[in-house]
């Protein structure tokens, strides 16, 4: 969950005034008789060498010492407390209370411009309604694109200042954010698993990790278990952010598995083809179902003659749980966040199941 503008001003020219020749006082010069014009005084040697002492000194200080003229477009530094003017690109509905807004970047805020790791994900921009200069971290869904450009899905709150002003934004009319800032570090190889928990539009920094890491890194030993909720089908994510992903579940199943959930069926229809869409909450029966899946038991004249080596505890893997939603769906899966949304303890549902605090982050 960005701002600069510079200005250059010009010197007015005066024209310069000078008395014309018929005004000057004395004789006139250049009369027929009067043609002659005596020579400029001859200096010495020492002046003159003294001379081009002092013109080469004043040169060489012009060039050494002196500023160089700033420019006018000056790049200015990637400060995370620094804001950036934008502009907006494009605000499209998208769903029920939730808008796709796009808007641009300078060309220096570009990855490959910037020689800083910030932009590793999952990282996210401030947002800053003028109007009442409140700010709101929001998440770009591919980072920044080739063109210097954002896309966030932003849903809009009774309470939310920013989100509502945000859906009244129309092409071309300026935003400013600051950034980026960090939210979670991916770390290569660090995890075997890799569950992410989301509600709502707490789906977004999955998207961008889903884009920046799940889908470019063909030769990671990590695998990925996306779970989404939201309240009812219509509510789902837009096309743009589900298609990609389910595609990719479906033709790398050992990569990533994605499962879609709604609390409830009011016969509203996704704005996407999805494979299957599970009614209810994620539950404790859905983690173990879709992350601790128990291994088929065998029957017992089965058991007589083989000797299976025991199962070990899902739990002891290397398994990390990522978590971003509304609150009461955060507090309920992991718990509350800590005092000044710190992380807090793990509660909730994964603090029955064992899970412990470095398994779980809570975005």
């Amino acid at each position: 969950m960005w701002r600069h503008l510079q200005r250059s001003c010009h010197r007015p020219l005066h024209p310069i005034y000078s008395r014309p020749y018929s005004q000057l006082p004395g004789k006139n010069v250049f009369t027929k008789h009067n043609i002659s014009c005596s020579a400029p005084p001859e200096l010495s040697s020492g002046k003159r060498i003294a001379n081009v002492l002092i013109a080469f000194c004043a040169g060489f200080s012009i060039y050494f010492f002196l500023d160089e003229p700033a420019s006018q477009f000056e790049r200015p530094s990637n400060s995370p407390n620094k804001f950036i003017l934008s502009k907006v690109i494009s605000n499209e509905d998208s769903g029920p209370g939730t808008k796709l807004l796009k808007i641009a970047a300078p060309t220096y805020f570009l990855p490959h411009n910037n020689t800083a790791n910030s932009f590793d994900p999952i990282w996210s921009v401030y947002i800053k309604d003028d109007d009442i200069q409140v700010e709101r971290p929001y998440t770009p869904l591919n980072g920044v694109d080739e063109n210097g450009q954002m896309t966030f899905w932003i849903k809009k709150y009774p309470n939310g200042e920013v989100g509502r002003w945000l859906h009244t934004k129309r092409i071309g009319e300026p935003i400013e954010f600051r950034g980026p800032l960090t939210t979670w570090t991916w770390r290569e190889d660090t995890w075997d698993e890799v569950v992410m928990i989301s509600g709502g539009t707490g789906i977004t920094p999955f998207v961008q990790l889903f884009h920046n890491v799940i889908s470019k890194s063909p030769n990671t030993k990590t695998r990925f278990t996306l779970l989404h909720s939201s309240r009812v089908p219509e509510e789902l994510p837009p096309p743009s952010l589900l298609d990609p992903m389910i595609t990719f579940s479906i033709d790398n199943p050992d990569k990533l598995k994605f499962h879609v959930f709604v609390d409830e069926q009011d016969g509203s229809e996704p704005s996407t083809s999805i494979p299957a869409i599970y009614t209810g909450r994620i539950s404790e029966n859905t983690l173990k179902r879709h992350v601790f899946p128990e291994e088929p038991k065998i029957s017992w004249w089965m058991s007589l003659f083989t000797n299976p080596p025991p199962t070990p505890d899902p739990r002891s893997r290397r398994i990390l749980f990522l978590v971003c939603g509304p609150e009461p769906m955060i507090s309920a899966i992991a718990g509350p966040y800590g005092r000044n949304f710190s992380q807090g303890s793990v509660g909730g549902i994964l603090g029955k199941l064992g899970i412990v605090s470095d398994q779980v982050y809570k975005l």
